[in-house]
């Protein structure tokens, strides 16, 4: 059974509160006025995870230059993010969706398969949010390598046509 995502550009991002490993909940539509990257991944701790995560780490203060805060979605609990968070110093929040219904609305809990096995998980996704609300841009299939860099060049392309 796959969610996958009806979601598209020009629609209102869906709201959503999660905990965060930085304390307190996050709500979605209290970020309007800024713009957001809500980026969905499998795992804390997995290689391209771990890759992902770095690069927006890396360019978060040119994320926060243009106005934008960053938001890591994963099914882990609050107590792997701070881990998670403390193993490679990334100050921005990563929120707990440990019931998948977050990734279900956003269309990116889908079936996998590995080694024959099928299970459902998050497919690696990333969603650009502008600062009222609306999606702005959407990558439905992420590839860990370079991503970070893609996003903020579509936000700052983004910001030249507002």
């Amino acid at each position: 059974m796959s969610t996958k995502t009806t979601l598209e550009v020009g629609q209102k991002a869906p709201d959503f509160t999660l905990p965060s490993q930085q304390g307190g909940t996050i709500e979605l539509s209290a970020l309007q006025g800024q713009w957001v990257v809500l980026y969905f991944y499998p795992r804390d701790n997995t290689p391209g995870c771990t890759l992902e995560a770095k690069a927006f780490q890396h360019n978060i203060d040119e994320f926060t230059e243009h106005n934008a805060v960053v938001l890591g979605v994963s099914t882990d609990n609050v107590d792997s993010h701070c881990k998670f968070a403390e193993k490679y110093s990334l100050n921005f929040h990563l929120l707990a969706d440990e019931d998948h219904e977050v990734a279900e609305k956003y269309g990116v809990w889908v079936q996998k398969s590995m080694m024959g096995r099928k299970y459902m998980g998050i497919q690696r996704a990333t969603f650009l949010i502008d600062d009222s609300g609306i999606l702005a841009e959407i990558w439905p299939k992420v590839s860990p390598a370079g991503h970070a860099k893609a996003v903020l060049r579509a936000l700052q392309d983004q910001e030249d046509y507002t």
